[in-house]
């Protein structure tokens, strides 16, 4: 079999459904499977697998085991050469998969391929991104990615210089779709389950580029992400998105360069829950003054 795609669901019912219509209606070139990997959903999500999507394969867990844990659930048992993740709240366009196919095909240097991923309006979302750094944390804990967006100097971390229209060679392409050669596994392993939710692609990616392995972006193939569909709360999001920065600091940065980047960590969201609580007094929006507070509780977590 050419191809794996693997879902991980928490409770996105309609979304899910419109993935997997997306990725069956819109994969036409290669032999695939389809497996989805739910995560004690509340919605009628696994009513819906059963009813509309039978013969896709489904790994029914009786707790949210998280993105990387429920994965790894589904590659051990994954059939294909390539294999797939997508995030549920994704839509396929133009086939997409078979783009990404294709391209491994032709290149076999590459060991990890991501797509153009799109907001919903269509727009471009940023879709790679460079390792995190000692200077990329200096630049996104100071704003200065979003003073200077434009500049290689301060938008490498996000890549908010480049302009999505070109296949290069990048650091990591967005966990939303991420295809993999089914051997990478065996050389690196597989996704690292300490990182419940988030980061663990940009771990995943750089474990391949220490062996030497290619990760590429390829602008031919576009997604749609929606974004932020299993978010329970912006106080989650906050705490797993940093939490999990710091994990791989943690986890690959050692001396002088993990004592730099950490303080830099915790000075980008010091700085947070003070610019969003001032903007919040200002703008008499409270949502700003939410972000604060969930920033707050994410800086004094993480201690």
């Amino acid at each position: 079999m050419d191809l794996t795609v693997i879902v991980v669901s928490y409770n996105t019912k309609q979304l899910l459904f419109e993935c997997l219509s997306s990725v069956y209606s819109e994969t036409k070139e290669i032999s695939f499977e389809v497996i989805v990997v739910d995560n004690n959903s509340t919605d009628g999500s696994i009513e819906m697998l059963e009813k509309d999507f039978p013969q896709a394969k489904k790994i029914l867990n009786s707790e949210n085991k998280g993105f990387a844990a429920a994965n790894n659930q589904a590659i051990r048992i994954a059939a294909g050469r390539y294999i797939l993740l997508l995030n549920s709240d994704t839509k396929i366009l133009d086939g997409a998969i078979d783009t990404i196919v294709k391209f491994m095909e032709k290149h076999p240097d590459t060991s990890i391929v991501g797509c153009k991923l799109l907001n919903a309006d269509g727009t471009l979302q940023y879709s790679c991104r460079s390792f995190p750094s000692v200077w990329n944390l200096f630049s996104e804990s100071f704003f200065l990615y979003k003073l200077y967006p434009r500049t290689t100097l301060f938008g490498s971390y996000y890549m908010t210089y480049f302009d999505h229209e070109t296949a290069r060679r990048v650091d990591v392409v967005m966990g939303a779709f991420m295809m993999i050669r089914r051997d990478m596994f065996e050389k690196i392993g597989l996704l690292d389950e300490q990182f419940f939710m988030y980061n663990e692609e940009v771990d995943f990616c750089f474990r391949a580029h220490q062996l030497g392995l290619q990760t590429y972006f390829v602008p031919e193939a576009r997604v749609i992400h929606y974004g932020g569909s299993s978010i329970e709360s912006t106080e989650k999001y906050v705490d797993q998105l940093h939490s999990t920065q710091l994990l791989f600091l943690r986890k690959h940065f050692g001396g002088f360069q993990l004592f730099m980047a950490v303080v830099l960590k915790y000075v980008g969201i010091g700085l947070r829950v003070v610019v969003y609580f001032v903007s919040g007094l200002l703008t008499f929006d409270v949502r700003w003054l939410q972000k604060s507070k969930s920033y707050l509780k994410a800086f004094v977590k993480s201690w």
